[in-house]
């Protein structure tokens, strides 16, 4: 990579960057919106880190890794449409909304937050598909973040929404299958 390929590659990191915090704090107004700078750190951090990964060769995956990553990240696009297809009531809040009901089919029938799911399997395809391990080890720590977000929303919704409660009992697992 030349001088000018790189400072190329900065310029483009850093509109990304300025763009998307333009897209979320200028609607917010205010740069006091914490959820943002969380989600342009493990967006922009782990891109960074890829990018470092692989021009100096730091643990750099194999490329049919980046191929089956790029089928999930796909699928969990498909996966998200889905749940935006079946849910109306989502909400980047945590809230019980007016004449609410508990949705029990579809992914909802598999796992209580199928939205989590498809963000999980997207934020952590993302540095597989860059070819980085160093990047996906960074966003393994989006798995603490959902976890305590799913405590406090299942909270909510178990006092404020008739019927979670036994839907909690019904499906067992959270986010994955089997799993969790």
């Amino acid at each position: 990579m030349n001088s000018k390929q790189f400072y190329t590659a900065i310029i483009k990191f850093m509109s990304g960057l300025l763009l998307v915090g333009v897209l979320l704090f200028l609607p917010a107004g205010t740069f006091a919106y914490k959820q943002a700078w969380l989600l342009i750190g493990i967006l922009f951090v782990p891109m960074f880190i890829a990018g470092l990964s692989f021009r100096f060769g730091w643990l750099v995956l194999p490329d049919w890794v980046s191929y089956v990553a790029a089928g999930l990240f796909l699928i969990s696009y498909a996966l998200y449409a889905e749940v935006l297809r079946e849910n109306a009531y989502l909400s980047r809040t945590i809230e019980v909304q007016e004449n609410q009901k508990v949705i029990d089919t579809g992914l909802y029938g598999i796992v209580r937050h199928p939205m989590y799911m498809s963000t999980l399997i997207l934020f952590l395809a993302m540095p597989l598909v860059l070819g980085s391990l160093i990047s996906f080890g960074i966003t393994l720590l989006y798995i603490p973040i959902i976890a305590k977000r799913i405590r406090n929303e299942e909270k909510v919704l178990e006092e404020g929404l008739d019927g979670y409660k036994e839907y909690k009992n019904r499906i067992k697992y959270k986010v994955i299958p089997f799993i969790w």
